[in-house]
C-alpha cells in the first residue's frame, strides 16, 4: 500500500478547485491508478448498458429545459443539457456522473487527510486511501458513478460543503467574505440538485453554531452567503409558483408514505448494509481521534440518515437516497480503517475488503448479462407478471424506441402511449421526438410535457413483459387496438424480456390500467378488439 504525502496546510483564501487539483496531482501512484482503472470500467459499463428508468427520466429533463420539474429540482437536467442538445451518445452522457464521482472521491480523500492530521502519531497516515477505498468497495456507489441521478450531484455537493464547513469552523482568524460566498454557492447548487439537500443545510448550520455559537449570526458574510444560496435556488419556487406548487405537494405526499411500520425500518437497515458494506461503519472508530469540533461533522451523516430511516417506515425511502450521508461518513471511516490496519489487526478489514470487492464485481456483471443464465427462470415467469428480472430494464429499450418510431410512421401515429410512467421514461427517451402519453388518472411530469391523450385520440401503445398491463379496451380504454408485433430482448442467447406494440384508436379518456395476471400470447388481446390482428 502506498504511503501518502504529507498534506500541505490550507490557508483560508485557497479555492476548493485549486485544492482538489493540487491533491489530485499529489495522490500516491497506486491510488491514482486505482481511480483511473475504476473510472475506465465505469466508462465501459456506461457504453454497454442502456439508461435505467431514472436516468432516462432525468435525461428527458435535459431534452425539455425548464426552471424546474414535477418531481425534482432542475440541476440534474441542466448538467447534461449541452450534451443532449448536441446529440451526444449515452457513453458521453455518462462521463458527467463519472467526473462527479471522481470529484467526490477527491473531496473525501482530502477530508480524511484533514481529519487524520488531528490524530496523535502517524497511525492514520493511510486515512485518505482508506476513505476512498471504503467508497470504492460500496456496491451501490458504483451505480451512482455510472448514472446521473440527483443523488450523484448531491454526493459531490455534500462532500464539498463538509470541507467548506470544516474550513469555516476554524477559529484562528475570521473567515473571508469569499469563503462565506463559496458556502452559499455550494448550498444553492445542492438545493438545485435535490430537495433532501435541506438536511445537508441543517448539518452546516449545526456545525457552525457548534464552532462559533450564536456569534456566527453577527457575521455579515453569513447572511450574504445565505442570500446567494436563495438566489441560486430561486428557479425552483418560481417554477412551482407558476405550476400550482405541484412539486412541493408531490414531495410532501411522497415523504409521508403509507402506514408506518418498524419492520420496514429493519428492512431498510439491512438493505443499507448490503448496498454500502460494513467498511463504512469504521467511521465510528474514526470519531475517537477527531477533535470535538470535527465530531460535529458527523451531522452530515446522522441528520439525513436518521430522517430517511424514519421515512422508510412508511415505505417512502429508497436505498440510494442515503448515498450523500455515507459519503459524509467515509472520511471518518478512512481514519478508523487506517488505525485498525496500523494496529496490526487487519484480518477483519481484509475479509470485508474481499467480500465487498466480490459484490462490486458481481453487481456490474449481473447488470451487463441481465443476470443470465441464473435468472432465466425469472425471465420466463415475468411474462405472467411474476418475479420480474431486476436487471432486464437496462436492455432492449434503445431497439424498442427505434422500432416504435418506425411503426408510428408506418401507421400514421404521432404519439406513443404507456400505462405506467416508468415505461414512459425509457421509451420516451429512445423514441424522441415522439410524444408519450401515460394512460392513468394521476398527474406526473409527462402530463406537463405531452398532456393527457385527448378523447377519441390515437397512439402507438407499448407494453413491456416485465411490467405487463391488460390492453386497454372499451369504456376505460380504446375503441380498438390492433396488435402489430412482438420484439424480444436477449442477452447471452437467453430471452430477457419482450415488447408488444399496438396501433390503437378511439381513446375513451377514462383510464383504468390493470396489471396483467395471465401470460399473453402475441395478438391475444387484439382478438378481443374490434380490429383484426
Amino acid at each position: 500500500m502506498d504511503g501518502l504525502p504529507v498534506l500541505p496546510p490550507l490557508n483560508s483564501n485557497m479555492h476548493m478547485t485549486d485544492a482538489l487539483l493540487q491533491h489530485a496531482q499529489r495522490l500516491p501512484t497506486g491510488t491514482r491508478w486505482l481511480l483511473a482503472l475504476v473510472f475506465g470500467l465505469h466508462a465501459l459499463l456506461g457504453a454497454v448498458l442502456g439508461l435505467s428508468v431514472d436516468e432516462a427520466h432525468y435525461a428527458l429533463y435535459a431534452a425539455h429545459p425548464a426552471l424546474s420539474y414535477f418531481d425534482h429540482p432542475p440541476l440534474v437536467g441542466w448538467a447534461q443539457w449541452p450534451l443532449v442538445a448536441l446529440g451526444a451518445p449515452t457513453v458521453v452522457l455518462r462521463l458527467v456522473p463519472g467526473l462527479l464521482w471522481l470529484g467526490t472521491l477527491l473531496l473525501v480523500y482530502h477530508l480524511a487527510r484533514r481529519l487524520q492530521a488531528a490524530a496523535p502519531g502517524g497511525a492514520s497516515e493511510q486515512a485518505g486511501f482508506w476513505a476512498v477505498a471504503s467508497l470504492l468497495l460500496a456496491p451501490l456507489m458504483h451505480i451512482l458513478g455510472i448514472s446521473l441521478l440527483p443523488d450523484t450531484l448531491l454526493m459531490f455537493w455534500s462532500a464539498a460543503l463538509m470541507l467548506q464547513t470544516l474550513r469555516l469552523m476554524q477559529r484562528t482568524q475570521p473567515p473571508a467574505l469569499s469563503q462565506w460566498l463559496l458556502l452559499g454557492a455550494l448550498l444553492g447548487l445542492a438545493g438545485l440538485s435535490k430537495y433532501t439537500a435541506i438536511f445537508t443545510a441543517a448539518a452546516v448550520a449545526l456545525c457552525l453554531l457548534r464552532a462559533h455559537g450564536m456569534a456566527v449570526l453577527r457575521q455579515p458574510g453569513l447572511w450574504l452567503g445565505t442570500l446567494l444560496a436563495l438566489l441560486i435556488v430561486s428557479p425552483v419556487p418560481i417554477w412551482n409558483a407558476q405550476n400550482h406548487w405541484v412539486s412541493f405537494v408531490y414531495q410532501a405526499k411522497h415523504g409521508a408514505g403509507s402506514g408506518w411500520q418498524g419492520l420496514n425500518v429493519a428492512r431498510f437497515g439491512l438493505l443499507q448494509l448490503l448496498a454500502y458494506g460494513p467498511l463504512l461503519l469504521w467511521g465510528w472508530q474514526g470519531l475517537r481521534v477527531a477533535t470535538a469540533a470535527q465530531r460535529s461533522l458527523l451531522a452530515f451523516f446522522v441528520i439525513p440518515f436518521v430522517v430517511l430511516a424514519y421515512l422508510s417506515g412508511g415505505g417512502s425511502s429508497l436505498p440510494h437516497w442515503t448515498a450523500p450521508a455515507w459519503v459524509a461518513l467515509a472520511p471518518f471511516a478512512g481514519v478508523g480503517l487506517a488505525r485498525t490496519w496500523a494496529a496490526g489487526k487487519p484480518w477483519a478489514v481484509r475479509a470485508l475488503v474481499l467480500l465487498q470487492a466480490l459484490a462490486c464485481v458481481a453487481l456490474p456483471a449481473a447488470m451487463v448479462s441481465a443476470g443470465m443464465p441464473f435468472l432465466q427462470g425469472q425471465a420466463a415467469s415475468a411474462q405472467a407478471g411474476n418475479a420480474p428480472n431486476p436487471f432486464a430494464d437496462l436492455h432492449g429499450w434503445d431497439a424498442a424506441g427505434e422500432r416504435a418510431q418506425a411503426l408510428a410512421v408506418q401507421h400514421g401515429l404521432d404519439a406513443l402511449a404507456v400505462q405506467n410512467w416508468t415505461l414512459a421514461s425509457r421509451i420516451g427517451w429512445y423514441a424522441r421526438p415522439l410524444k408519450v402519453h401515460v394512460l392513468h388518472d394521476g398527474f406526473d411530469q409527462f402530463d406537463l410535457w405531452a398532456g393527457k391523450l385527448a378523447a377519441g385520440g390515437s397512439a402507438l401503445l407499448v407494453d413491456w413483459s416485465q411490467l405487463p398491463y391488460e390492453t386497454p379496451l372499451g369504456a376505460h380504454g380504446f375503441a380498438q387496438c390492433s396488435w402489430l408485433e412482438r420484439q424480444e430482448v436477449q442477452r447471452l442467447g437467453y430471452a430477457v424480456s419482450s415488447f408488444d406494440f399496438y396501433a390503437c384508436s378511439g381513446w375513451s379518456g377514462a383510464p383504468q390500467p390493470r396489471l396483467r395476471s395471465m401470460p399473453l400470447q402475441p395478438g391475444a388481446d387484439a382478438a378481443r378488439s374490434t380490429a383484426t390482428p
